[in-house]
Order: C-alpha cells, then structure tokens, then sequence
C-alpha cells in the first residue's frame, strides 16, 4: 500500500511543534495502522517513539562530539576475532555502567595497540547515551592545556570542567615522566575525583609503576592510593587491534 501524501495542514501544525522530523517515518506509519487497525492510542505511542529514539540518538551524538570521543570506537564495531584476551564477564560488568552509577573507577592496561582506548571509547559513548556527560582527554595533552590556563588565569575553570563531568577518561596515562606541575595537577584531578566521579584511565603500566612517573612521591602516593581502593582492573593482551582499523580495498565488509 502506498503511503498517502501529508496534508498541508498537518505538516504546518508539526512544524509549529517543532515536529517536522516525524514526517520522515509518518506516511510510512499510518500504512502500517491501516493494515494492523492499529487503535488511536496505539498509533500515537508509535510515532511518538519514534520520535523520542530519534531525539535520543541526536542527543547521545551531540555529548559524544563534546565528550570527543572517536565517532569510530563504539562496542558494536569491536572486531571479536581480535586476537587480544581479557576478561569478558569484568567488560559485561563494566558495559553495564554500574561503576558509574557507583562512582568508581576503571584502569585499562595493557601493551601498545591492543584496543585500551577503543574499551574506554566505547563506555563513554555507552554513558552518552544514557545522557552521563563524558569528557575524554589524552593526558599529556590534558596536563599542557593546564600548563597554559595558568597564563590567562582560566585554570580553575579548566580544572572544574575536568572535575565536574560524570565520567573523565584520561588516555595514556603515565606513558611519560610528569615535571611538578603536571604531578600537581594529576594529584589534583584523582584527589578531587575520589567518591565524586568517575575515572577511567588506559596506560600502558599498570597503577603500581605510576609512582615513578610522578615528580613528588608524597602527593603521587596519596593519588594513586584513593585511585586504586575504587577502581576496576581491566587487563588486556594480545597482538596490536590498530591493524583492523587500517583502511583496506576493497573494504572488509565487501570482501568474499
């Protein structure tokens, strides 16, 4: 059955609404009620969803683009034939967001190019979408940014935004020695965070060789202390994902 035209005045009376996005699915809709003789009641719950999972979905899409979080690294697209192991029931755990709603922390570890960022990725874009504000950040780039707040004194505004989201993955973490002030800032970000928030830190070291990558034991002691009594460890190992996010022709999914 083909689906009959919009009449003029319905499609003025959406717009008013700010409703004009459920002509995309409407005609198609009332075919469907005419073949089901689908009740009133029913035929508005199903468009009205409609246009709820829509919203739904624009919305998760605009916080994962202001969480910066990679379009690419989502659960659905992981490869499961990766040759990496880790521990399915701990990820199952995890993609539940528990954690969050805890306000407990996860640390990522593993070797280069196993996938850590993707995982971390994924649970953001998961937490996006049950509407968590999320910010991912890569830590050397995080602690420069903080070095250059201090210049235009908006560095109590950078650190706030740092603090206040729901979940903050910090990515590659420790991968470097940090001077003073990045240990202060790191100090900072874990002490503050602690019970408040979650954290979600990949490295390729785990959290008992990030002593040493501190500039003051003390501080770094207390931090990693509060950091490590809350937090999940997600290890995982195995050859490198990167080679299955290398672009190929033809493409995978056309291949025979």
């Amino acid at each position: 059955m083909k689906p009959d035209p919009l009449s003029p005045d319905l499609l003025t009376v959406l717009r008013r609404l700010k409703l004009s996005r459920m002509c995309d699915t409407l005609a198609e809709r009332l075919v469907l009620a005419r073949q089901q003789k689908m009740p009133h009641q029913d035929f508005l719950l199903l468009v009205l969803s409609d246009e709820a999972s829509r919203r739904d979905g624009q919305s998760a899409r605009l916080r994962a683009q202001r969480a910066q979080l990679d379009p690419t690294m989502q659960l659905e697209a992981w490869d499961p034939t990766a040759r990496v192991t880790f521990d399915q029931a701990l990820l199952n755990e995890l993609v539940s967001l528990r954690f969050l709603e805890a306000r407990a922390h996860v640390t990522i570890v593993g070797p280069v190019g196993v996938g850590k960022s993707f995982i971390a990725h994924a649970l953001g874009h998961i937490a996006c979408r049950r509407r968590c504000s999320v910010l991912a950040v890569r830590s050397d780039l995080m602690f420069k940014t903080l070095k250059h707040t201090r210049l235009d004194n908006s560095y109590d505004a950078e650190l706030r935004k740092l603090i206040a989201t729901d979940l903050l993955i910090i990515d590659d973490f420790a991968l470097d020695a940090m001077d003073p002030i990045e240990s202060r800032d790191a100090y900072e970000i874990f002490t503050e965070r602690h019970r408040s928030g979650s954290l979600i830190v990949t490295s390729n070291r785990g959290p008992d060789e990030w002593l040493a990558t501190f500039a003051d034991p003390v501080r770094a002691q207390s931090a990693i202390d509060r950091f490590t009594s809350n937090s999940y460890d997600f290890v995982i190992d195995g050859e490198s994902y990167r080679s299955r996010l290398k672009p190929t022709f033809p493409p995978r999914h056309l291949e025979a």
